[in-house]
């Protein structure tokens, strides 16, 4: 019985030094902080590590968190200057500093914050517009900050970043807000269509204006080049006939050449005759009967020049000279012919002869002179004199 007595007390000694050890050692984690009241009343705070304290009669509060927190504030309701309420959601990033002042200066220092924060929030933002308050968040950020700062520090508490994370206005603030900006948007964009139709414009004008000033100098170097070879044609010929000093009988065979092409175009209704045709064809006759002078006959000496217009496909000869002119101008080629004939002339010149010939036509007769009838009834006399004449 004794032993077991003994054994009993042996175990509740053990007991309670195992609990009085217990009590006496604590063990604090890194970055945490524990206060100690020794009879009520604040000791010291104790140290992250191994700390000793006097069972019984120490009190050990709860740990301090000594990192830096992230609170988040949500739906703080503020007026702005022009009387919109605006919902402004907020984030607070806080230190502890001072174990002892967070414990003994403040209750919740938590809900201090956000009370504080709330009632910084309704005096900056009371002095700012909507849109002043949309678009100066970072000066909203630095002002709550150091009014934070400045209301924590007696309370241990180190306030590091205060951040807005929403403001969200009424609906139809919204509405409004949207309107403006689909219209700024569609603004720009119109200004910069313009701007690119603008320039697009002035890069196609460049290119044209490139394009016909290219277009221009190759003209001008065309037709540069092409008046210097029709000069160093012309002056090849004019040399040629210099060099050559061709006689009055080929320049008569020239003329009977040059005549029927004259006459075939399509378009040609009219195509002159020269004075000197009569004078060629003489010559030309001349050339065959060397021993025949070339006497002058009437028919050289006819008008400067005679019109020959083909209507309705059929040439017929109209001049401005007289009709006897025409006729001795004829019977002077038919006696040139009839001298090549009796001289024995070539085929060939009497063909050319024979197509230049046909190509004078008889001369047309005539036309009737009809007076208007005001003319007929005021003056007898003339319509007489008409009649007569017709």
């Amino acid at each position: 019985m004794f032993a077991e007595a003994v054994g009993i007390a042996v175990a509740v000694v053990a007991f309670l030094v195992l609990l009085t050890a217990m009590r006496t050692i604590r063990i604090v984690p890194q970055a945490r902080a524990r206060n100690v009241e020794r009879l009520g009343r604040y000791y010291k705070t104790m140290e992250p590590g191994l700390n000793v304290i006097i069972p019984f009669i120490d009190r050990v509060k709860p740990l301090i968190d000594l990192r830096e927190q992230v609170v988040s504030f949500t739906g703080q309701r503020v007026i702005t200057e022009d009387n919109l309420v605006v919902t402004i959601d907020t984030v607070l990033f806080f230190q502890v500093t001072d174990p002892r002042a967070a414990d003994y200066e403040i209750v919740n220092y938590i809900q201090a914050i956000e009370q504080i924060t709330a009632t910084m929030l309704r005096s900056v933002i009371g002095s700012m517009d909507l849109e002043k308050t949309l678009t100066s968040r970072e000066t909203i950020n630095t002002q709550l900050r150091g009014v934070l700062d400045d209301a924590s520090g007696k309370w241990g508490i180190r306030v590091t970043r205060v951040e807005i994370k929403t403001i969200d206005p009424p609906q139809s603030v919204k509405d409004a807000m949207e309107k403006q900006m689909r219209a700024e948007r569609e603004k720009r964009a119109a200004i910069l269509t313009a701007e690119g139709v603008r320039q697009s414009q002035i890069l196609t004008a460049e290119g044209e204006k490139q394009s016909n000033i290219l277009r221009a100098e190759g003209a001008k170097q065309g037709t540069i080049l092409k008046a210097e070879g029709q000069a160093q044609a012309i002056e090849a010929v004019f040399q040629s006939i210099h060099e050559n000093d061709p006689d009055p009988k080929l320049l008569a065979y020239q003329y009977l050449q040059t005549l029927p092409q004259i006459a075939n175009g399509p378009g040609n209704t009219m195509w002159m005759i020269p004075s000197e045709l009569t004078s060629a064809l003489k010559a030309l006759s001349t050339a065959f009967d060397s021993s025949r002078p070339a006497a002058e006959t009437p028919g050289s000496r006819r008008a400067d020049t005679a019109a020959l217009e083909v209507p309705d496909g059929s040439p017929a000869l109209t001049s401005g000279a007289e009709d006897s002119s025409a006729d001795a101008a004829l019977a002077d080629v038919e006696r040139n012919v009839a001298a090549l004939e009796g001289d024995g002339a070539s085929e060939a010149s009497q063909a050319a002869l024979a197509a230049a010939i046909a190509a004078i036509p008889e001369p047309p007769p005539a036309p009737e002179v009809a007076l208007p009838a005001s003319l007929q009834e005021t003056d007898p006399g003339a319509n007489g004199g008409a009649a007569s004449s017709a």
